[in-house]
C-alpha cells in the first residue's frame, strides 16, 4: 500500500511540474518551434514559387511572428497595409526621379522621415503600419532605381514575397497550438478586478504604506495601456472578441475612471487625518467598513463574469441607502457643529461618485458573460498621447540618417550602398518606437555580426554539401533556433531581431544561390555600419534617453489640466484619463529603474487626475445648470471660476510659487461667490444641491493645491479653511 501510495503521490508531482513547464518554458519552445516552421513554410512555398528572392518571405515570418495570434494577425495587417502604400509611393518616387539619384535619394528619405514621425506619435501595431510604409518604400525603391525599367516587376514580386511570409505567420499561428489574445484578456480581466479590490480593501483600512499605493498605482497604468494594445489585437481572432471589443473598452475606460475617484477619495481622507479633521473622519470611518464586503460573493472573492453582476447588484442596493444614511449622519454634525461640513460633504461626494463608478465598472465586467448586451454600445475610446515634438524629431533623425549615408553612397558608388541605406531607414524607424533607440540599434547590430559570421559558415561552408529543401531546413532550423530563443528574453530581445533578420537576409538561400565572398562581406558590413550609424545618430541628435523628451512629456501630462479647463466636454473624460495616464507610461519607460524620477512622475500624475478630474466635475455641473439669469455666463460669480480655470491652466502649465498663490487666490474667490450665490436666495432642492456640489469641486480643488505630498511648489498649508459650513450632499 506504501509503495502505491508512493508512487502515486510520485507520478502526482511529475503531472503538476510538466503542467508548470508547459505554462512557462514550454510556451517559449512552442514559440520557437512555430517560428521556425513558418519560415521554413515561406521559404519553402517561395521557392517553389520561383520568386526571385525567397529569402524576403523567410525575414517577414521573423518581422512578424509573435506568441499570440491576434498579436500576428493584427501585425500582419498592417504589414500589408504599410507595404501597399509604400509601394504605391516608391513607384511615383521612381517615376519622377529616376534619372537624378541625389533627388531621389532626398525623396526617399523625406518619406521615411514622415513615416517614422506617424510611427512615433502612433501606438501598437498601427506605429509599425507606418514603419513598414517606410521601409517598404526604401526597400523596394533603392534596388529598382537601379532598374527603373523593370521596377514595376521588382515591385510587384517583393510584394508576393512579403505576403507569402505573412500569411503562412498567419496560418502556423493560427493552427499549430494557438496561443489566443483573447484569453490573456479575460485572464488579465479577473486578475486586474481582483487587485483593485484587494488594493481598495487594503487602502480604506490604513493598512498599506504610501510607497505601496504608489507601487499598485504605477502597476494599474502598465495595466490600462497594455490592456488596450491586447484588445486591440484580439478582434482580429475571432468573432467573440470582436463582439465584445466594445465592452473591453469600456471595461478600460471605467476601470480608469473607478481607480481615479478611490484614489481622489484616499487622498482627501489622508489629509484631514493630517488636519486633525477627527470628527469628519470618524463619520466616514463606518462607510469605509462597509465597502470591502461589498466586493464579495458569499464572501468569496469574485471570480468570473458571472460573480461580478452579484457584486453589482450589491453595490448598486447600498448606494441606494446611501444618501438617506449621509443625511442622518450630516445632521448629527451639524447638531454637534465638531466638523467641518464642507469636508465631510466633499468626502461623502467623492464616496458617491466612487461607488457609482465601481457599480458601472463591475456591471460591465457582468456583462462579458454573454455575447451580446446592450453595454457594447460604447462610443469612447482610448486616446494615446505624443508629443509633437518628440515624434518630429524621430522623423528628421531617421531623414538626416539616411540622407547622409544615401550621399555616401552616391559619392563611393559602394555596391552595396543600396543595402547600407535602406537598412538604415529600416533600424530608424524600428528602433523609433523604443524607449532606448540606440541600445536598440546597438544589440541589433551586433546581432547583425553574428550572423553574419553564421551565415558565412553557412552559405561557404554547408549550403555547397547539401542537396534538396529537407536537409537545407535541417540545416537552417538550428541556426535559426539560437536567434528565436533570444527574442524570448527581454534583455536578448533586440540581440535575437537582428540576428534573426539579417540572417535571412545575408544567408537565406535563392533558388540559385550566388557563392560571391567579396559582395557577401561587402553586404555584411553594410548592414552592420547602417545600425552602428543609426545608433550613433540616437545616441547625438537629441537622444531619448535625456531629459529634454523626459520634460516635454511631463508638460504634455501638466497640460492635460489645461485641456480639462478648456476643451469640449463631450468624451473629455476619456480624452484626459487614458491621455494623462499614456503619457505617465512613456515617461516611466523613459527613466528606467530610478525610483526617485519615477515617483516624481507618479506626484504629477496623481496631481493632475486629482484636479483634472474635480475641474471636468465643475464643468459638467456648471453646463447643466438652469436657465436663469442668476446663472448666467455672465454673472460674477461664474467669471470668478473661469478666472480659477485660467489660473489652474497657468500654475500646471510652468508651476511656480507664485502661480501656486494665484491658483489658491483664485479658488478662494470662486468658493467666495459661490458661496454667496446659495446664500442670496432659497433655491428648489435639486438647484440647491448642484450649487453645493459646485462648491464641493471647488473645495477639493483647493485641497489638492494645498496637499503637502503634492508636487506643487508652495511653503506651507493654510493653517484654516475657507468657506462655508453649507456642501453637498446628493439626496441632503
Amino acid at each position: 500500500m506504501q509503495a502505491s501510495s508512493s508512487a502515486s503521490s510520485g507520478s502526482g508531482r511529475l503531472i503538476a511540474a510538466l503542467a508548470d513547464w508547459a505554462r512557462t518554458d514550454g510556451l517559449v519552445w512552442i514559440y520557437l518551434f512555430k517560428a521556425i516552421a513558418a519560415a521554413l513554410l515561406a521559404l519553402g512555398i517561395a521557392m517553389k514559387l520561383d520568386l526571385p528572392q525567397p529569402r524576403t518571405a523567410m525575414t517577414t515570418v521573423f518581422i512578424v511572428m509573435q506568441p499570440q495570434s491576434g498579436m500576428v494577425f493584427a501585425k500582419s495587417f498592417y504589414r500589408i497595409g504599410g507595404t501597399l502604400i509604400g509601394l504605391v509611393v516608391m513607384l511615383a518616387l521612381i517615376g519622377l526621379f529616376a534619372q537624378q539619384p541625389e533627388l531621389f535619394i532626398l525623396s526617399t528619405a523625406l518619406w521615411v522621415g514622415i513615416c517614422t514621425a506617424g510611427a512615433a506619435r502612433n501606438r501598437h501595431f498601427r506605429s509599425y503600419g507606418f514603419v513598414l510604409a517606410g521601409y517598404t518604400a526604401a526597400l523596394i525603391g533603392i534596388p529598382a532605381s537601379q532598374h527603373p525599367d523593370g521596377a514595376f516587376m521588382s515591385a510587384l514580386t517583393r510584394v508576393a514575397e512579403i505576403s507569402l511570409g505573412i500569411v503562412c505567420s498567419g496560418i502556423v499561428s493560427a493552427v499549430v497550438f494557438p496561443q489566443y489574445t483573447g484569453n490573456q484578456l479575460r485572464s488579465t480581466v479577473r486578475q486586474r478586478f481582483s487587485a483593485f479590490v484587494d488594493h481598495v480593501s487594503a487602502a480604506l483600512s490604513g493598512r498599506t504604506e504610501r510607497a505601496q499605493i504608489e507601487a499598485a498605482n504605477a502597476r494599474f497604468v502598465a495595466d490600462v495601456v497594455g490592456f488596450e494594445a491586447a484588445r486591440t489585437s484580439a478582434i482580429f481572432e475571432s468573432p467573440d472578441s470582436r463582439m465584445k471589443s466594445g465592452r473591453l473598452a469600456r471595461l478600460n475606460s471605467e476601470f480608469m475612471t473607478a481607480s481615479t475617484r478611490f484614489h481622489a477619495l484616499h487622498q482627501l481622507m489622508n489629509r484631514l487625518r493630517g488636519e486633525a479633521a477627527s470628527a469628519s473622519v470618524e463619520a466616514l470611518e463606518p462607510y469605509f467598513r462597509e465597502i470591502a464586503s461589498l466586493f464579495a460573493k458569499c464572501g468569496e472573492p469574485v471570480l468570473t463574469a458571472a460573480d461580478a453582476a452579484h457584486v453589482s447588484q450589491q453595490l448598486e442596493a447600498w448606494r441606494a441607502t446611501l444618501p438617506k444614511r449621509v443625511r442622518a449622519t450630516r445632521a448629527e454634525l451639524e447638531a454637534h457643529g465638531a466638523a467641518n461640513l464642507l469636508d465631510f460633504d466633499t468626502a461623502t461626494e467623492l464616496l458617491y461618485r466612487f461607488i457609482h463608478e465601481m457599480t458601472e465598472y463591475t456591471a460591465t465586467y457582468a456583462s462579458l458573460a454573454v455575447d451580446t448586451h446592450v453595454r457594447e454600445n460604447w462610443l469612447a475610446r482610448y486616446v494615446p498621447k505624443t508629443n509633437w515634438i518628440a515624434a518630429g524629431v524621430a522623423g528628421l533623425r531617421a531623414a538626416v540618417a539616411m540622407s547622409l549615408l544615401g550621399a555616401f553612397w552616391i559619392a563611393t558608388a559602394w555596391p552595396s550602398g543600396p543595402n547600407l541605406v535602406l537598412n538604415a531607414a529600416a533600424i530608424c524607424a524600428l528602433a523609433s518606437s523604443s524607449p532606448f533607440p540606440s541600445r536598440t540599434a546597438r544589440q541589433m547590430a551586433v546581432g547583425a555580426a553574428l550572423a553574419s559570421l553564421v551565415g558565412m559558415v553557412l552559405t561557404f561552408g554547408v549550403f555547397p554539401h547539401i542537396d534538396g529543401f529537407a536537409l537545407l531546413a535541417a540545416v537552417l532550423a538550428p541556426a535559426l533556433a539560437f536567434g528565436v530563443f533570444l527574442t524570448t528574453r527581454p534583455k536578448y530581445a533586440g540581440y535575437g531581431v537582428g540576428y534573426c533578420i539579417f540572417l535571412c537576409f545575408l544567408a537565406g538561400p535563392d533558388n540559385v544561390i550566388q557563392y560571391n565572398p567579396g559582395r557577401y562581406i561587402n553586404d555584411a558590413i553594410a548592414l552592420v555600419a547602417s545600425m552602428a550609424v543609426s545608433a550613433a545618430a540616437f545616441a547625438v541628435f537629441l537622444p531619448p534617453s535625456t531629459p529634454w523628451l523626459r520634460n516635454r512629456l511631463l508638460a504634455d501630462l501638466r497640460g492635460q489640466v489645461a485641456h480639462a479647463c478648456r476643451t469640449r466636454l463631450f468624451g473629455l473624460r476619456n480624452r484626459f484619463e487614458s491621455g494623462a495616464r499614456d503619457l505617465m507610461f512613456q515617461i516611466q519607460a523613459l527613466v528606467g529603474a530610478d525610483d526617485t524620477l519615477k515617483r516624481d512622475t507618479l506626484r504629477w500624475l496623481f496631481s493632475v487626475l486629482e484636479v483634472g478630474n474635480a475641474v471636468i466635475d465643475l464643468r459638467h455641473e456648471l453646463a447643466t445648470l438652469p436657465a436663469h439669469p442668476r446663472y448666467a455666463a455672465g454673472t460674477a460669480w461664474r467669471a470668478a471660476i473661469r478666472a480659477m480655470l485660467g489660473a489652474l491652466s497657468a500654475l500646471f502649465a510652468r508651476p511656480g510659487t507664485h502661480r501656486h498663490a494665484q491658483a489658491l487666490a483664485a479658488t478662494d474667490a470662486a468658493s467666495a461667490a459661490g458661496q454667496a450665490v446659495l446664500d442670496s436666495f432659497e433655491p428648489p432642492r435639486e438647484e440647491r444641491h448642484q450649487l453645493q456640489r459646485i462648491l464641493s469641486h471647488l473645495h477639493f480643488i483647493r485641497t489638492a493645491l494645498i496637499d503637502p505630498q503634492s508636487p506643487l511648489p508652495h511653503h506651507a498649508a493654510p493653517a484654516g479653511h475657507a468657506g462655508s459650513s453649507q456642501g453637498v450632499n446628493h439626496a441632503a
